[in-house]
Formats: C-alpha cells, sequence, structure tokens
C-alpha cells in the first residue's frame, strides 16, 4: 500500500554534498520511523540513518554522523538525507525505507525492522 520513490542521488567529488528525498505515495506515513540504508556492491545492506516520524528524533550510524542530516517535511509528506563532507565509502545505493509498526529505537538500525522500500538511488562518489 506504501510506496516509496527516492531522488537526488548522482555523481560527486568527495568533499561535496547531495541531498536526497523519499516521497511516500498516498496518504501521510502513518507508520513510526522511516530511514536510510545503503548497499555497496559485495557488501551487506547497512544502517545509515532514521527519524521518529512524530517526534523527529534522528539516530545515525558512526560512519556518518556529523556529516549526514536526516529530516522530515511533514506538510511535503517528504524525508531527506543531507550529505556533505561526501567520502569515497559513501559510495552506494541508498534506500529510503518505512516501518509499518512501532519499533523500538534500538531496532531501527535493522533491515528486518522496515516493511516498505524504495527502489533506491545511486550514490557515487568520486576522488
Amino acid at each position: 500500500q506504501v510506496q516509496l520513490v527516492e531522488s537526488g542521488g548522482g555523481l560527486v567529488q568527495a568533499g561535496g554534498s547531495l541531498r536526497l528525498s523519499c516521497a511516500p505515495s498516498g496518504r501521510t506515513f502513518s507508520g513510526s520511523a522511516m530511514g536510510w540504508f545503503r548497499q555497496a556492491p559485495g557488501k551487506e545492506r547497512e544502517f545509515v540513518a532514521a527519524i521518529n516520524w512524530s517526534a523527529g528524533r534522528t539516530y545515525y550510524a558512526d560512519s556518518v554522523n556529523g556529516r549526514f542530516t536526516i529530516s522530515r517535511d511533514n506538510a511535503k509528506n517528504t524525508l531527506y538525507l543531507q550529505m556533505n563532507s561526501l567520502k569515497l565509502e559513501d559510495t552506494a545505493i541508498y534506500y529510503c525505507a518505512a516501518t509499518g509498526a512501532p519499533v523500538y529505537a534500538w531496532n531501527l538500525r535493522t533491515t528486518r525492522s522496515y516493511d516498505y522500500w524504495g527502489q533506491g538511488t545511486q550514490v557515487t562518489v568520486s576522488s
């Protein structure tokens, strides 16, 4: 029922910035949280950031903390990921995800806590 569409990916040089967007279709998201994950070739999908939808509390992977910012616009029903100071290791397909039920904060870092996923958007960081 919930469809997620990511946008904003592209090619940037190391140290540059990108902003990803995720727009759920239909009515306003009714789940508890949304997040961003990424997957590089040959690697498992890993947690990047998450946000509690109602309270706006945010969570970040150690690898991106201080460089990335997750946010949401309730009026536009849109999720964002502002990525600054990009590094080569940030290269991956980035996926937007949404929970379908309440999830404890410590479980927001695992893919199994999310019921809805976008198709992904490629982010490539070059030297």
